[in-house]
């Protein structure tokens, strides 16, 4: 194909070409050449012109198909328009003598076709150039049009839409001519032959004055009588042209618009008299007014406050009209109203049944107000909210009043009946939880409106006249309907018994079905329709009830099927409800477009109903009002009884028929088929629809159940049924049943059988020539492979395919393509690899006929699209090969494309999208994307509804949405691009809407959602720009923030809201927050004008998802200096913090709209905002925090919120952001947090009457909502104001505090405590309530008859279903608050009085909270505070131990704190201590915790509490020791018992331990930081060398809370029990610190190893290693412990230098000063430490010498001489060696120096050790190395500041020395006078300087000695 990317046509590698590849490779030159023309030079054009121009002329010669005509006239155009001119006369007489040639034959047609387009092109390009040669053309080809077939008169109405284009004003001499001409087009049999001729004529009007003046009236006419007959193509065409030339008419006031518009040849006029005409008009009216307030939603409720517009009492007043049609569209009004405004549905009901009540005497009145009810129930499921538990029971009672009363008057009786059912059957859409309640008495009504008998039934029918037959019947069936209604929605409640109990009747029900027919002989026809809905409310029924509720009763049912299907007297043929659900989905799409889904929908359907097919109405089923429609807020449309009989008797049919016997079955096929046979003409066909319906639904059902057909004797009647109906003239018949010959094949299940079908199939398709049996056969053998995964061998695929192609080129029928081609579609699909082989001459046929078929007939294309979609798919990413092959098929493809792309049909060009989505999934380097964005771009602007009618195809657009969905989630960028570019680049003609230029493609889509009704298409918008959003909103962040802001600022009353000053606030009026909305009244025009709430929202949820993009990107985000910083560095940064003030305007302008959906979002926006920027300091006010300034703002927000008509989500919302406030610590001053702290303390006002105190509007557990919202909003601020109040009480010890402390000038520590206290004694009670009531609610179901009849505190018994989640949301913090005010009491239970108010009545059943009012017995305090205990302890274990999925991270954390502060008191401790089963339960709680949460908070929260209860326990332990010794202090000690695990044996058992669930609740932790202290893991428990590692911070601080834990637990055990753990808490802190011991620089300690050595000493310093019974044990272990720590330094497989020296030394230090004695002194462990010391001493590295003098020194200082002697011996020596040599060679720099001052140190303390006789040996040591040090005047003037901190360490020490050992001082300075010399000088010259620095040396004394010595030291 590249050959023909040239300007001239490569005739050479042209000619080599086939004939297929000719036309393809014509169509790809002509193509390239139309890009190429454009971007050419002027002169190269004009110097290949002639050619150019001979090339493509001859062209016209060559058969060119459609798309290939269209572009040659294109570049014929182009290249005239660039080029000269001079030659266009001739080329357009050529065309004209092409036009004007005799030759008729088919073959001459594409040339003549060519010519009149080509034409086209050149006047529409050229325009007046060409003005004196037009006349003749319009002549010419008006001529030729008289003898011109279809494609002809098409190809000629668009030909002259293109001249009148271009000639503009100068056509008019022709104008009336073409107008004549078209006029009779307009009317043309052709569909497509209409639409060219609409076009043309709206071409027309644009100049020809006389279309919308003189002429108006026939215009009118003739679009009217276009209409007739039509289709949707054509109907969209001439409606917009009638609509231009009516606007024309009126804008230029002519008189005859008027004239029209009223007439408009419309059917019915409207007369006062007629009152049918008048009834239409209010069901209209009332439809589109309740569809305009659904789509309101609550931003209508100011217009309907508005009395003066009275909208709701007009609505109710229509309620009693005599039209039913009327009530019921009244009704469904309401319905509407209620779901936009859920606080109306109450009020609502409430007046609908006070009116049923009063006038219950009126018929119309009675039905009127029933269906206004039932109605407003089917409105509860839309409102989340609910109704009051109670308007059922008024609801149930009202119905039976009615059933009763119906007797009473006869006036009255059927309307009575009907509207007592027709309320029990709406009830029971409340759900089980309000039917429960009722179901028994429903259950009685049903079970007393059938007689009790067959014999009952008999002596009935000989009874009454025809009018109580009729109440009668209408009761039944609404009976059948409540139980229908009540089997669907209350499936909860439908138990055995209950079925039980609702089984009875039905076989009295089904025998009355039976004699139905001899009831309506016996009184006449007037029960006609009461007898229809009876058997069609009882099939219904049955349907929903499993088949063997009624085995008994299957034969007399499906007799009564077959008599119904078969029923002479059926008039209407009723394929378009029955068939389509028959049919499979995607071969709908060969049929009329009325199945499909377009923008009309309503306009359509209503189409139909005037074509005699019937179409649905709520008059026909009143019941249908209640129930949920699919469609969202269109009416139900319910169909005539008539034919919704029929429907459910096909659906009832498939169930029953595959459950009765064989021998049954067979006879009812073999009747169904003779009744199709004995019936004649249009009967027939309506016989046959119902049959094959009825057997399609049965195939289908025992295809979904897995069953089989039975016999083979079956297989007859099927197959012949099937068999007919293939070969029926109703298209949809033979779709359905093509469906239903797979699924024959599917449920015999037999290959042999399968291949028959196929060769039947076959065998047709060979021999038939007429269209029907050719198209139903070729659908059956899609169908065939569609089901039964492709027939599995090559031979049969060949064949299938064989028969196929021969079809789909059958030119003389169009269907039979369709159908053909479609068919192949399924064949390709289903067949899979095994098609490959067929891929190219499948792709070649498709090209072929894609250049070849003519444009009028765009259901072939659309087939055609579909095979080459098929065939994309099937290929795969194979398409991103390389090899030839392959790159000719992916040309072909996408050559195809952009021939569908260049379809006038929209929805093959919706064909094309999605081929080339296709395309780009598989070889994405091979769309050009900038092409296909710019296509996607044009359709959707130009077609999408926002700026004109041009194409509204919906299923186009929803292509177009789906392609540019799945390009953004690879490209977004790219893809925004490119649309910019376009608008950019575009002329003005191409795109109406220039706003992508501003807005981008992003802004243009949320104009399209604004504008969009259709759900799926406004799904995909949505998840395309949420797929833009996260991949560009960081990059584009003002852009994507400044389209979110213009679109809710474009609804808000005020523009914008100022931040207000925080100086100015505070000079002025504090209090008033409404300053902060000051209006702006200027006139900037924003892109977009009033969106809808729901774009509003989705705008809102955008902003939140900006911030949370914004948090996995740049840090400068949220942080103000760093962000502005580099702003200057670079002005094109942005960042979101930057931002703020329009991030807080937009939650602000949301969160006070007036609709509450939007008012939520703005909240929770407001929340994520105070969330991410509440830490962020400002960084021209230190102490202060950005958000601060915007607290009015915040203030303002939230008033709102907590009016009292607010409703409780909204509120509950607000007060979630009120403590986020709050204990954000933004505000400071505590008189600024009380506005906010105010809303909070009204809330707690209002809910203290607990549940009975709150709107009557919404269900009780509204309420429930509300008050948990507002208690878990104060817990919150509570369990804030604890943590803050604590670590202020603690001294600061880190930097992060002191900026909050700076912060808090005017904040008292305990100020927010404070505020709080004030209710804390209400907020107790409240919360002890809740808790209570959460703990019942969370019982399992077998104590549910122990719950409170009446409830709990705060829920209903009766909704306490719907209440337990909002207990979910909350009980978490109400807990951790909890726990922490019991803490604070410390669990001593305050006087009953204290606080505010009580409750109005006994807060919880048990009176758990004191302070109840009623005569139960008071419980001790002791007892109260078990309860409690109990109470917080009960809900955290049982919340713990069965984590549910959904549980959050916050719960948890609020749970383990809530533990953890019970835990803090004594008085728990000792409860938990006491109880040992009650520890351990607790602590594999805890383990399960940690083994199925990974987060470290979580797990070092439980090790918290896990330490806690060892805490008690030791407690617990201690306690029994001190008593047993004070009772038994006179007695012997050996008899003492012993306390703690182990007892006297040292055993622990599994289960019953404390101590072994902790271990293995440690072991856990560790070894899942540390796997290499599994043995089992490493395979030996020895030393195995692995390198040290250092843990993450998380994985550190979780090792050493474990190892902490450990440390304690000898201390909870018996000496025995000790001994028993001892071995594995050594083997683990060994192990840890072998694990973690890493060289850190400076020779720090890794805090695991820090916590190890802490552990160890622990360990080693407990009192068990020195009792009596375990001391020996003890002594042994602890000698092999230190022997392992030892083994740890010698190499094994040579890795022993890994380790860090300094760590174990360390750890040894820690034995030798920790043990006692006997454990270390022993020879062989001695000699081994004291080589470690040695060694260690020779190691050069200067921090290691450093810290060994440390420890030697601590060592050395030892009070035991056993210990500290041996060391001292054998090291000293050593020492004074290295502090010699160092003297010799003077210390370099401030490390030697530290080591030499570290080693002076340890000598200083020896001289004070040593006995008496050794000390004047030590001295005189240490004398001269000091003295050696000492500089004098000249030197130190020069000396550096090394050897000057050296010369003053040295002064300093020997000016201490002296004194202490003068004598000896005196002995060494008389021995050695040049030291004295030294000595004095030194002290002289430095007299002025000592006393100086003096003070200074003790700092600079030792620089080098940091924290992790401090850490050391504390081991120690």
């Amino acid at each position: 194909m590249e050959l023909a990317h040239s300007l001239l046509l490569n005739e050479e590698a042209y000619n080599q070409l086939g004939e297929v590849q000719k036309a393809e490779f014509i169509f790809d030159w002509l193509r390239y050449l139309e890009k190429l023309l454009l971007a050419t030079s002027r002169n190269d054009v004009k110097e290949k012109q002639k050619t150019l121009v001979e090339q493509l002329l001859s062209l016209l010669n060559s058969s060119p198909g459609p798309p290939t005509r269209k572009l040659l006239a294109k570049n014929l155009g182009v290249l005239y328009s660039i080029g000269d001119t001079f030659s266009v006369y001739e080329t357009i007489d050529k065309c004209n003598d092409l036009i004007r040639s005799k030759d008729d034959s088919p073959s001459y047609l594409p040339t003549k076709l060519a010519a009149v387009v080509c034409l086209g092109s050149l006047y529409k390009k050229l325009g007046r150039m060409l003005v004196n040669t037009f006349t003749d053309t319009v002549g010419n080809i008006l001529k030729a049009m008289k003898s011109a077939e279809s494609q002809g008169r098409y190809e000629i109405m668009l030909s002259l839409q293109n001249i009148l284009n271009g000639l503009g004003a100068a056509a008019t001499p022709c104008h009336r001519d073409v107008y004549k001409a078209a006029k009779s087009c307009l009317t043309d049999r052709s569909m497509a032959v209409r639409c060219a001729a609409a076009k043309c004529l709206l071409e027309l009007q644009k100049e020809a004055i006389f279309m919308w003046s003189t002429d108006l009236d026939s215009v009118a006419t003739l679009c009217f009588k276009s209409f007739e007959g039509s289709n949707y193509d054509v109907r969209i065409s001439v409606s917009k042209l009638l609509g231009t030339v009516l606007a024309k008419a009126i804008i230029s006031k002519h008189p005859g618009a008027d004239a029209v518009m009223n007439d408009g040849n419309v059917e019915t006029r409207v007369g006062s008299t007629d009152v049918a005409a008048s009834q239409h008009m209010l069901v209209c009216a009332l439809q589109e007014l309740g569809n305009l307030l659904h789509s309101l939603g609550t931003t209508v409720a100011p217009l309907l406050q508005d009395s003066s517009a009275g909208i709701l009492d007009s609505v109710i007043s229509v309620i009693q009209h005599p039209s039913i049609s009327v009530r019921l569209a009244a009704a469904w009004c309401l319905h509407c109203i209620a779901v936009a405004l859920p606080s109306y549905l109450t009020p609502l009901l409430d007046r609908c049944l006070e009116r049923l009540t009063v006038l219950k005497s009126s018929p119309e009145a009675v039905t009127g107000f029933s269906f206004a009810v039932a109605a407003l129930l089917g409105a509860v499921k839309h409102c989340p909210l609910g109704i009051p538990h109670g308007k059922g029971k008024i609801i149930m009672t009202l119905a039976e009043d009615l059933l009763c009363s119906a007797v009473q008057n006869s006036r009255l009786s059927a309307q009575r009946t009907q509207a007592g059912w027709l309320l029990i059957a709406a009830l029971m859409t409340l759900g089980p939880a309000v039917v429960s309640h009722h179901l028994a008495r429903v259950l009685l009504l049903w079970k007393c409106v059938f007689p009790v008998s067959s014999k009952d039934l008999e002596t009935e029918k000989s009874r009454g006249d025809s009018f109580t037959w009729q109440v009668t019947l209408e009761g039944r069936a609404g009976a059948l309907c409540a139980i229908k209604s009540f089997v669907s929605h209350c499936g909860d409640l439908l138990t055995e018994e209950v079925i039980q109990r609702l089984l009875p009747p039905l076989p009295c029900a089904v025998n009355l079905l039976t004699q139905l027919s001899s009831v309506l002989k016996t009184y006449g026809s007037t029960l006609k329709t009461p007898s229809v809905v009876y058997r069609q409310r009882l099939y219904e029924l049955l349907i929903l009830l499993p088949p063997e509720t009624y085995e008994g009763n299957l034969c007399a049912v499906l007799k009564e099927l077959a008599a119904d299907l078969t029923a002479s007297d059926i008039q209407v043929a009723a394929s378009a409800f029955l068939l389509p659900p028959l049919c499979h989905q995607d071969d709908l799409v060969i049929l009329s477009p009325l199945l499909q889904e377009t923008d009309h929908r309503f306009i359509e359907e209503q189409l139909l109903l005037g074509n005699g097919i019937a179409c649905g109405s709520l008059e026909y089923d009143p019941y249908s009002i209640y129930e949920k429609d699919v469609e969202g807020d269109s009416v139900p449309k319910p169909l005539p009884p008539i034919l919704s009989v029929i429907s459910s008797a096909v659906k009832l049919f498939g169930v029953v028929c595959a459950h009765v016997g064989e021998a049954q079955r067979l006879f009812i096929l073999e009747q169904l088929l003779d009744s199709v046979k004995h019936s004649k003409g249009a009967r027939q066909q309506i016989v046959q629809l119902h049959v094959v319906s009825s057997l399609s639904s049965f195939l289908k059902y025992l295809a979904i159940s897995k069953g089989n057909l039975g016999p083979e004797e079956m297989r007859r009647p099927a197959l012949a049924l099937v068999m007919g109906a293939l070969e029926s003239p109703n298209p949809l018949l033979r779709c359905a049943a093509a469906e239903a010959w797979a699924r024959l094949a599917q449920v015999v299940d037999d290959g042999a059988f399968t291949a028959a079908l196929a060769q039947v199939s076959f065998d047709k398709l060979k021999s038939a020539r007429d269209v029907v049996t050719r198209t139903g056969y070729s659908l059956a053998l899609g169908s065939l492979h569609r089901y039964l995964g492709g027939i599995s061998s090559s031979q049969h695929l060949n064949s299938c395919v064989g028969i196929l192609y021969t079809l789909s080129q059958d030119t003389t029928s169009p269907d039979v393509q369709t159908w053909a081609l479609h068919s192949l579609s399924l064949i390709i699909d289903s067949a899979g690899p095994l098609y490959h082989m067929q891929v190219e001459p499948t792709l070649s046929l498709i090209i072929m006929l894609l250049l070849n078929v003519p444009p009028t007939h765009a259901e072939v294309h659309q087939s055609l699209g579909r095979c080459l979609n098929a065939l994309i798919t099937t290929l795969g990413p194979e398409l991103q090969g390389n090899s030839t092959s392959i790159s000719t098929l992916r040309t072909s493809c996408l050559l195809g494309c952009a021939v569908m792309q260049d379809n006038p049909d929209c929805l093959v060009q919706a064909q094309a999208i999605s081929c080339l989505q296709q395309l780009h999934m598989f070889a994405p380097r091979h769309v050009n994307l900038s092409n296909l964005v710019s296509c996607l771009c044009e359709i959707l602007l130009d077609n999408s509804v926002l700026v004109n009618l041009c194409s509204p195809y919906l299923l186009l657009r929803r292509a177009v949405l789906a392609c540019l969905r799945q390009l953004v989630q690879r490209e977004a960028a790219e893809v925004s691009e490119h649309a910019v570019m376009l608008a950019k680049d575009s002329r003005e003609e191409l795109t109406p809407d220039a706003n992508i230029r501003e807005v981008g493609l992003e802004g243009a889509l949320l104009t399209l959602l604004d504008k969009e009704t259709d759900q799926k298409l406004c799904h995909d918008i949505k998840e395309t720009l949420n797929h833009m959003l996260t991949s560009m909103a960081v990059d584009k962040l003002s852009f994507w923030l400044k389209l979110c802001k213009d679109v809710l600022a474009a609804s808000a009353d005020f523009t914008t809201v100022t931040c207000v000053d925080t100086m100015q606030e505070e000079e002025g009026d504090k209090g008033d927050d409404a300053s902060v909305l000051t209006t702006r009244n200027d006139d900037k025009s924003y892109p977009y004008t009033n969106p809808r709430w729901a774009t509003r929202v989705f705008a809102a949820e955008c902003v939140c998802r900006i911030i949370n993009q914004c948090e996995n990107a740049h840090s400068a985000h949220f942080d103000i200096a760093l962000a502005q910083e580099m702003k200057k560095r670079d002005s094109r940064n942005d960042f979101l913090v930057l931002h703020l003030a329009d991030l807080i305007r937009m939650a602000f302008m949301a969160a006070t709209d007036h609709s509450d959906q939007l008012r939520l979002s703005g909240l929770e926006t407001l929340l994520v905002v105070i969330r991410r920027f509440a830490a962020i300091p400002e960084p021209e006010f230190p102490g202060h925090v950005i958000l601060e300034q915007y607290q009015a703002n915040v203030g303002a927000a939230l008033r709102p919120a907590f009016t009292s008509e607010t409703p409780p989500d909204v509120t509950a919302k607000a007060c979630q952001v009120c403590s986020a406030w709050i204990a954000s610590g933004v505000v400071s001053d505590l008189n600024d947090l009380r506005r906010v702290h105010q809303l909070l303390v009204s809330s707690l006002t209002k809910i203290q009457a607990g549940k009975e105190a709150l709107s009557h509007l919404y269900n009780e557990s509204a309420s429930t909502m509300e008050i948990l919202a507002v208690l878990k909003a104060w817990a919150e601020v509570y369990v804030i104001a604890v943590e803050r109040h604590k670590s202020h009480r603690q001294p600061l010890k880190t930097t992060t505090c002191s900026e909050e402390s700076v912060r808090n000038g005017s904040y008292s520590s305990d100020g927010l405590l404070d505020l709080v206290h004030t209710d804390l004694g209400t907020l107790s009670r409240l919360w002890l309530a809740a808790l209570q009531d959460f703990a019942l609610l969370t019982l399992p179901s077998e104590f549910a008859s122990q719950l409170p009849v009446e409830g709990g505190a705060f829920y209903t018994a009766e909704t306490s279903e719907n209440a337990k989640l909002h207990y979910y949301n909350s009980w978490a913090l109400i807990l951790h608050a909890t726990a922490l005010w019991l803490t604070s009491t410390g669990f001593v239970v305050a006087d009953p009085d204290e606080g505010a108010s009580h409750l109005s009545r006994p807060v919880t059943p048990t009176s758990m909270c004191q302070g109840s009012s009623s005569g139960a017995t008071v419980k001790s305090p002791e007892d109260v505070c078990t309860d409690r205990f109990h109470l917080i302890l009960g809900i955290s274990v049982e919340f713990l131990c069965s984590l549910r999925s959904d549980a959050t991270m916050e719960s948890i954390t609020a749970c383990l704190h809530a533990l953890q502060a019970l835990l803090d008191v004594p008085w728990p401790r000792s409860k938990i201590g006491s109880d040992q089963d009650l520890g351990i339960e607790l602590l594999n709680v805890l383990h399960r915790v940690i083994l199925t949460r990974e987060s470290p908070s979580i797990q070092l929260a439980s090790l918290e509490v896990v330490r806690q209860i060892i805490c008690a326990a030791q407690e617990h332990v201690k306690e029994k020791r001190r008593s047993a010794e004070v009772d038994d202090g006179a007695a012997e000690k050996e008899t003492l018992p012993e306390f703690g695990e182990g007892k006297d044996t040292g055993g622990l058992v599994p289960g019953k331990s404390l101590v072994f669930a902790t271990l293995e609740l440690c072991v856990c932790i560790l070894v899942r930081q540390l796997p290499e202290l599994n043995p089992k893991l490493t395979g030996s428990p020895g030393v195995k060398a692995t390198k040290p590692q250092v843990l993450s911070e998380d994985g550190s601080r979780l090792v050493s809370a474990a190892l902490v834990i450990l440390s304690e637990l000898p201390a909870v055990c018996s000496p025995e029990g000790s001994i028993s753990i001892l071995p594995t808490i050594l083997y683990l802190t060994i192990g840890v610190l072998r694990e973690t011991a890493v060289k850190l620089p400076g020779g720090q300690l890794s805090s695991t190893v820090a916590a190890s050595l802490q552990a160890l000493k622990g360990i080693l310093s407990s009192p068990m290693a020195r009792a009596e019974k375990s001391h020996t044990a003890w002594t042994d272990l602890l000698r092999s412990a230190l022997t392992t720590i030892l083994d740890c330094w010698d190499p094994v497989d040579g890795t022993h230098q890994e380790l860090d020296e300094i760590s174990l030394l360390t750890a040894i230090t820690v034995f030798i000063l920790s043990t006692s004695p006997e454990v270390t002194t022993i020879p062989c462990l001695q000699k081994r430490c004291i080589e470690k010391f040695k060694a260690t001493l020779e190691i050069k590295d200067p921090v290691v010498q450093i810290k060994t003098y440390q420890l030697l020194l601590s060592i050395f200082q030892y009070p035991n001489p056993a210990v500290s002697y041996p060391y001292i011996y054998s090291l000293v020596s050593s020492i004074v060696e290295k502090l010699q040599e160092i003297d010799k060679r003077k210390p370099e720099d401030t490390t030697e120096l530290q080591i030499f001052q570290e080693g002076i140190k340890v000598l200083e303390a020896l001289v004070a050790i040593a006995e008496e006789q050794h000390r004047s040996q030590l001295v005189a040591c240490l004398l001269p190395i000091l003295i050696s040090f000492l500089l004098d005047d000249n030197a130190l003037g020069s000396a550096t500041s090394v050897m000057k901190n050296l010369h003053d360490f040295a002064l300093q020490n020997l000016m201490q020395i002296g004194p202490q050992y003068s004598s000896v001082f005196k002995n060494v300075m008389a021995s050695s006078p040049a030291l004295k010399a030294r000595l004095e000088a030194a002290i002289k010259g430095n007299q002025e300087n000592v006393k100086v620095k003096i003070p200074t040396s003790k700092h600079t004394k030792n620089p080098g000695k940091n924290v992790s010595i401090q850490l050391k030291t504390n081991f120690l």
